[in-house]
């Protein structure tokens, strides 16, 4: 039977030697991020910010391309269009301006006088604030709740340093990502919610194959020192690594080229998130196992014990 493989049986590639140069990359890059988003804070859009929501209904499917390059020249900034139910039905929501209600107002007079009398508006209003922060604040809820889950069932499934270790790459996943959108000021939606935990499920499941594979080869090979165990088991699972990542990016591209502007900034995000994950699988998830003092059979080591090894193997 034939059998792809883009990574021959016999690599031997030493990831661990290079864990201090990307855990303190890693390190760099996150402590960044968290400035960005501290400092520059995100571009949040109308899901958090509220702004004008105009339903309207067109003579015939809608011709979202040029509805959106009419509104787009009205320099309104963040501006969302899209079909709902039926292909003659649009949603068009804008992004809350500077001058209160006032200024909202004459933004509905704006695309009413750009789309004239050419469709049927069915709804017009302004969504305040509060709406916002409920969003805000659920999906917040989200994705700490997602973490946290991680934690007990690896916990449940290996032992602490495992569940520790995931922990720490999903984070690492989920900050960068942050601060991506923090420094290139994408609009940050319900969507790139969305492509967060989609993140942290796709990197979950990458750094639970090369554990399960660390488990099995602990068991396997008991005299094998730590960091070649560590080397030895991201090899083995380095062809399925590339494999899945390679296959998600091509589809990801395909959406992000043909999808339409509606989705681009969740395919973005989720491009970036992929290209992370698998890098945290390797260089983030499996040396941190090192510095938490992986033992045998699932039992840990002392502090002293983890630090001997790590000096031996430096």
């Amino acid at each position: 039977m034939f059998h792809l493989r883009l990574v021959r049986d016999e690599t031997k590639i030493g990831f661990m030697r290079l864990r201090r140069v990307t855990l303190a990359l890693s390190a760099v890059l996150s402590v960044l991020s968290i400035v960005l988003f501290l400092g520059v804070g995100l571009n949040l859009g109308i899901d958090f910010r509220g702004g004008s929501l105009i339903e309207i209904k067109t003579d015939g499917p809608a011709d979202l391309g040029q509805l959106r390059e009419t509104i787009g020249g009205l320099g309104l900034g963040d501006v969302q269009i899209q079909e709902f139910g039926a292909p003659d039905d649009v949603m068009i929501r804008v992004v809350e301006q500077e001058g209160g209600e006032a200024a909202q107002q004459a933004v509905i007079a704006n695309i009413r006088g750009a789309l004239g009398d050419e469709v049927e508006y069915r709804r017009v209003e302004i969504v305040g604030p509060t709406v916002s922060q409920e969003l805000a604040r659920s999906g917040t809820i989200a994705v700490i709740a997602a973490i946290f889950a991680i934690l007990v069932y690896i916990w449940f499934r290996f032992e602490w340093q495992y569940a520790l270790g995931a922990v720490i790459a999903t984070i690492h996943d989920v900050v960068l990502t942050i601060g991506l959108f923090a420094a290139l000021q994408l609009d940050f939606s319900l969507s790139s919610i969305a492509a967060i935990l989609t993140i942290v499920g796709y990197s979950l499941n990458d750094t639970v194959v090369v554990y399960d594979r660390v488990r099995e080869n602990a068991r396997r090979y008991k005299r094998l020192p730590i960091v070649d165990l560590l080397d030895l088991s991201v090899n083995q699972t380095l062809s399925r690594t590339i494999m899945t990542s390679l296959t998600t990016l091509l589809a990801l591209s395909a959406l992000y080229i043909f999808g339409g502007e509606v989705i681009r900034s969740f395919v973005f995000a989720m491009i970036w998130g992929i290209a992370v994950g698998t890098y945290s699988s390797i260089y983030v998830a499996a040396p941190v196992l090192l510095y938490l003092g992986l033992g045998r059979e699932g039992e840990g080591r002392s502090g002293g014990q983890a630090a001997a090894q790590e000096n031996g193997a430096a």
